[in-house]
C-alpha cells in the first residue's frame, strides 16, 4: 500500500506538470489558437450566414394572354415574397429571351383560351424552369408548384362549398417548422468543429513535437507514454469544448435553432466524439511524425469525410451503395445523426444508445491504437 501510494502520487504529479506545459505551449502559439478558436468562429459565420440550401429571390417571368378574372386569380397566387419575384411580361418570346439570357429562373405562360378551357375542365398552362443549375431549378419548381397547388385547392374548396361544404387543410412541417436550411446546417457544424479541433489541431501539435525532438527529450525522463498522451489530450479537449460552447451559443442566439433534446445527452455525446477525433489526430501524428503530412492526412481522413460523407449536406439514402458503405464506417456519420436528432427531434433513446455505444467503441479503439503507436523509444 505504501509503495502504491507514492507511485500514484508520482503519476498525478507528472501528469499535472505535463498538462501545464502543454497548455502553456498551446496558448503561446497563435497558429494553434487560430485553428482551435478562430477557425470555428469563421466556420460558424460562413455556414450559418453564407451557406444556405434555400432558394431565394427567384425571378419568375409571367406572360398572360388571357385577361379573364380566373387567369388573374391564378397568377395572383404567385405573389412576391423572399422566395419568388414575379415579373410581368408582354409576350412569350420576351420571356424565352430572358430565360436564355438567364435573367429569369422560370416562365409561367397562360394561353388565351385558359379561362374557356377551365370551364370545360381541360385548362392548361406552361411552366418553364431554367435548368442549368439543378439545385436552384428544383427549388424554384417546388415553390411554383406549391403556389399553383394552393390555387387549385382554393378552387376545389369553392366548388365543393356550393355543393357539400368546404374542407380546410392545415399544413405542417415536422422537425423544421421554420422551413429553413439553417436549422439543418447549424447542428452539423458541431460535427465539423469537433473534427477540426480534435483531429486536425491534435495531429498538427503532436507532429510538431515529433519534428522538433521534444518528445524524444521527454522519453529520457521517467514519464510514461500514457502520461504524455493524456497531457496532449486534456488541453485540446478543453479547446474542443470551447468550440462546442461557441456553436451552441451561435445556434441559440444568432440562428435561433431550437433544441428539443436533452442538453446533457448532447454534451455527453460531444465528449465521446471529441475523444474519437483526438484519437484520430494522435494516431495520425504518431504514424507520420511530420507536420505537413499529418495535416494533409487529417484533412483527407477526418474533416473532408465529415463534410461530404456524414450526411451534413447530402442525404446518404440517395448516394450509391459503395459510398453509403464507406459513410457507415465513419464515426462522424453516427455523431451527425445523433446531433441533428437531439436538436430537431428530441430524445430518441434507441438511436442515442446505439450511436453513443458506437462512438465509445471508436474512441477506445483509436486511443488504444494511438497508445500502441506512441512508444517510448528513440528511432
Amino acid at each position: 500500500m505504501s509503495a502504491a501510494r507514492p507511485a500514484s502520487q508520482g503519476f498525478w504529479r507528472r501528469l499535472l506538470s505535463l498538462t501545464r506545459k502543454e497548455t502553456r505551449q498551446l496558448l503561446r502559439d497563435r497558429s494553434n489558437l487560430m485553428i482551435g478558436i478562430g477557425l470555428p468562429i469563421v466556420l460558424i459565420l460562413i455556414f450559418g450566414y453564407g451557406l444556405s440550401l434555400d432558394v431565394r429571390h427567384s425571378r419568375v417571368a409571367i406572360v398572360q394572354d388571357d385577361p379573364a378574372p380566373q387567369a388573374r386569380d391564378l397568377l395572383a397566387s404567385i405573389s412576391p415574397s423572399e422566395y419568388l419575384q414575379p415579373i410581368r411580361l408582354g409576350s412569350f418570346e420576351e420571356g424565352r429571351w430572358l430565360m436564355a439570357a438567364r435573367e429569369v429562373d422560370a416562365l409561367v405562360y397562360l394561353p388565351g383560351d385558359f379561362s374557356r378551357r377551365l370551364q370545360d375542365g381541360d385548362a392548361q398552362l406552361l411552366l418553364l424552369v431554367q435548368g442549368s443549375d439543378a439545385t436552384r431549378a428544383t427549388g424554384v419548381n417546388n415553390y411554383l408548384n406549391q403556389a399553383l397547388a394552393l390555387w387549385g385547392a382554393k378552387q376545389s374548396a369553392r366548388n365543393a362549398g356550393r355543393a357539400m361544404g368546404g374542407v380546410r387543410i392545415e399544413q405542417r412541417m415536422w422537425f423544421n417548422a421554420a422551413n429553413t436550411s439553417t436549422w439543418y446546417l447549424v447542428p452539423g457544424l458541431i460535427v465539423l468543429i469537433m473534427t477540426l479541433v480534435g483531429a486536425f489541431l491534435t495531429a498538427l501539435v503532436m507532429a510538431r513535437e515529433w519534428e522538433r525532438g521534444t518528445l524524444e527529450a521527454l522519453f529520457v525522463t521517467p514519464v510514461h507514454p500514457v502520461e504524455i498522451l493524456l497531457a496532449k489530450i486534456i488541453p485540446c479537449f478543453m479547446v474542443g469544448m470551447l468550440g462546442l460552447a461557441l456553436c451552441l451559443l451561435a445556434a441559440r442566439f444568432l440562428f435561433h435553432v431550437p433544441m428539443y433534446g436533452s442538453l446533457l445527452v448532447l454534451l455527453f455525446s460531444c465528449m465521446l466524439y471529441l475523444l474519437v477525433a483526438l484519437g484520430i489526430g494522435l494516431l495520425i501524428s504518431a504514424v507520420t511524425k511530420n507536420q505537413f503530412l499529418a495535416s494533409q492526412i487529417s484533412l483527407i481522413a477526418s474533416f473532408l469525410p465529415a463534410l461530404m460523407l456524414s450526411g451534413f449536406i447530402f442525404d446518404l439514402r440517395n448516394v450509391p451503395l459503395a459510398i453509403r458503405v464507406v459513410s457507415e464506417l465513419l464515426p462522424a456519420t453516427y455523431f451527425m445523426e445523433l446531433v441533428k436528432s437531439l436538436f430537431l427531434a428530441g430524445d430518441p433513446w434507441p438511436l442515442i444508445i446505439k450511436n453513443c455505444t458506437i462512438l465509445a467503441g471508436y474512441a477506445a479503439l483509436l486511443l488504444g491504437l494511438a497508445r500502441v503507436a506512441t512508444r517510448k523509444r528513440l528511432d
